[in-house]
């Protein structure tokens, strides 16, 4: 349960104001079908969210727990840093290739937009920390709709009243207090002086 919590409450909190958040108000803008637009949003994040929760599990794996504590304490903290960079939506990721539908253009558009974004990096550090990796990939998966689902259907209205900047940092001390656990847990670890 632990696993599925902190991955829905960090993703959520990491995609506020996220350019994959902002392609959810630009899709809708643009097609207002929201249905559509949701669905395509669920297909995508499951599968981009399942391959980079795999990603992580199988670097834990390969590299062991110590060396994997290490490197999820320095990626936490710099996760926490990146939160608090802004993010831009690119012209190029906004195009929808003509003829698709919209379940399809959205599908796609988010699968690529979400390629190397602050949450697809949060979930393969979190399947590597966290199992199972089901409840982690459902997890970041629910927290990608709770953050999306309403942009989608009320747009606008939400950007303006939620205040970005103090999300962000939240979002950051969440993750440099998992980095600083991680360190600190590094240096617990049997064999590690």
């Amino acid at each position: 349960m632990e696993a599925f919590l902190l991955s829905t409450g960090i993703v959520a909190l990491a995609e506020m104001g996220d350019k994959t958040q902002l392609l959810s108000l630009v899709l809708a803008a643009r097609f207002r079908k929201p249905w559509p637009i949701i669905a395509g949003i669920l297909v995508a994040t499951l599968l981009n969210h399942a391959l980079a929760g795999a990603a992580g599990a199988w670097i834990m794996a390969a590299v062991g727990p110590v060396v994997m504590r290490w490197v999820l304490g320095l990626s936490f903290i710099a996760m926490a840093v990146w939160m608090l960079i802004p993010d831009k939506l690119d012209a190029d990721e906004v195009k929808a290739s003509r003829g698709l539908g919209v379940f399809v253009a959205t599908t796609w558009a988010f699968f690529l937009a979400e390629m190397g974004d602050k949450t697809q990096i949060a979930t393969i550090a979190l399947g590597a920390q966290y199992e199972p990796l089901f409840a982690v990939v459902i997890g970041t998966t629910l927290g990608m709709m709770i953050a999306n689902a309403p942009v989608v259907f009320f747009g606008d209205a939400i950007t303006r009243r939620v205040p970005i900047k103090a999300v962000h940092a939240v979002a950051a001390l969440i993750f440099a207090a998992l980095g600083v656990f991680a360190l600190w847990g590094a240096n617990t670890l049997p064999g590690v002086q």
